[in-house]
């Protein structure tokens, strides 16, 4: 791992339970985090804030925001009461140069950001911010914005991609939660597509696969994976973490460093 800079990490967040659950995939954040060099600051890009035009979150105390509804009381309780950073918001909003990046006070924290930060930092104590998806553009954009914050890797700060590389809630088994043969092959292309370090494939996920449109219905899951690769550098090794499934949901995660 290069010491001098932040890796950059996509990971595979699932369902919100995993905030308050033990499993193979939490294990595994907490295992990524023990490696990792403590950032200065997060910068999350979570599936789960969605806007027309690209936003940073400058608020001072993010809100924890639930985003859900039929889930326990205990999930509901959880508040990851991490600070913002707004001196980092508007860095991030001058990084930009492909688009405009608007700070704003609104949103906070979504259960793509603290979901997954509940288990990998748990004391809360690391500045914590979220970059919204405009999902209306193509591949390309988010690479692109990826590559122009990659800049702050060298300054301590964690780019953070929450996502799932495959997500279909609306195939998903509950009670036979066996991956399907077009989940599993889909994530395996990806990953393949990863390591040789071929991102521009990766930005029409539709050209991957015959049932990429069953792999991603709906773009938001997969476009943060898009940033993280963008901010990846030539010397970058990529590994892959918590590789499984949940039916129809892949939960790998992706590190560069």
């Amino acid at each position: 791992m290069n010491t001098t800079r932040m890796p950059t990490l996509f990971v595979g967040h699932g369902s919100p339970m995993n905030a308050i659950e033990d499993n193979a995939f939490t294990r595994g954040w907490q295992e990524l985090a023990a490696r990792l060099p403590k950032p200065k600051a997060i910068l999350c890009v979570s599936a789960h804030w969605e806007t027309r035009g690209s936003f940073v979150c400058a608020a001072p105390q993010p809100q924890t925001i639930h985003d859900f509804y039929g889930f326990p009381q205990a999930l509901f309780d959880v508040r990851y009461p991490a600070p913002g950073d707004p001196a980092l918001a508007q860095r991030i909003a001058g990084l930009v140069k492909s688009t405009k990046v608007a700070t704003t006070p609104e949103w906070g924290l979504d259960h793509g950001t603290w979901s997954v930060l509940e288990i990998m930092y748990p004391q809360a104590d690391v500045p914590t911010l979220q970059l919204s998806i405009d999902s209306a553009r193509p591949g390309a954009f988010h690479h692109a914005i990826g590559r122009e914050l990659g800049a702050l890797r060298d300054e301590g700060v964690l780019i953070l991609g929450s996502g799932n590389i495959v997500h279909n809630l609306r195939t998903l088994n509950f009670h036979d939660p066996r991956p399907t043969d077009w989940t599993v092959r889909f994530d395996e292309s990806v990953r393949e597509r990863i390591a040789a370090g071929r991102d521009t494939d990766l930005f029409d996920w539709r050209a991957l696969d015959p049932q990429a449109a069953l792999a991603v219905p709906t773009p938001e899951h997969y476009l943060p994976l898009l940033y993280v690769l963008g901010a990846r550098r030539d010397d970058d090794t990529a590994s892959f973490h918590t590789v499984g499934y949940f039916g129809t949901i892949s939960m790998t995660s992706v590190l560069l460093s």
